[in-house]
């Protein structure tokens, strides 16, 4: 279904028009992408383990990047990474990091609980800048161990990072022109609009509707 398609099944389940002020085109493109986001979602919380990982059918470009290190730097903050991903960011597969010879090196995760059972404290572990052999994944940061050095990696796009996104979110413009569709199979677009009209009928103090929106969405959820 497309966008166009699935506005027009939202405004039949809820009885709306373009012109109604609970669910104008605003607050339709935010519910749509609401649950156009939960269903991504739930789809690369099931895959990302797998061998093969979901990702959004509407993304042309794969999902990894390449930032700068720091010489001596071990913490990297998420939100500072500058790519055009950086909100969609929902998983990291791995990383790996650009060695003096220009080869990319593998990196093995590491948790801070493997750190401490070995009878080490955070910041004695591999405390001697070098060639980073492991990372560690914490709040909105990415740890490297050892911080690099000059004489062990390239600094220039020295670290690569592989990922899964969340769902590339319709727009006001992809609205207009009414062609996009949902990046998952087809089968199961029509559980945005259960979504979207399960929350217009609980804002409505519908809640007999709003439930029975409610299980249809689950329901096509779990057929996934």
């Amino acid at each position: 279904m497309t966008i166009a398609d699935l506005n027009t099944l939202i405004r039949y389940l809820t009885n709306t028009t373009s012109t109604d002020g609970k669910l104008n085109a605003a607050n339709l493109l935010i519910l749509v992408n609401k649950y156009y986001e939960d269903i991504i979602g739930r789809i690369i919380t099931t895959t990302a383990a797998s061998k093969w990982p979901h990702g959004d059918f509407n993304y042309t470009a794969f999902p990894s990047f390449t930032i700068d290190l720091t010489a001596g730097t071990q913490i990297y903050n998420l939100r500072d990474w500058g790519t055009t991903d950086e909100e969609t960011i929902f998983t990291i597969l791995g990383a790996e990091v650009l060695d003096n010879n220009n080869n990319f090196q593998l990196l093995n995760r590491i948790t801070l609980a493997e750190i401490h059972a070995q009878g080490i404290t955070q910041s004695e572990y591999q405390s001697t800048n070098g060639l980073p052999l492991e990372y560690e994944l914490r709040d909105n940061f990415l740890l490297l161990y050892p911080a690099p050095a000059t004489v062990n990696v390239t600094l220039a796009g020295g670290l690569r990072i592989f990922h899964l996104r969340t769902a590339d979110r319709f727009t006001t413009a992809e609205v207009t022109t009414g062609t996009k569709e949902p990046g998952f199979p087809s089968p199961w677009h029509d559980a945005i609009s259960y979504g979207v009209a399960s929350d217009h009928w609980t804002a409505l103090g519908e809640h007999s509707r709003a439930d029975r929106f409610r299980i249809e969405y689950e329901k096509k959820i779990k057929l996934m």
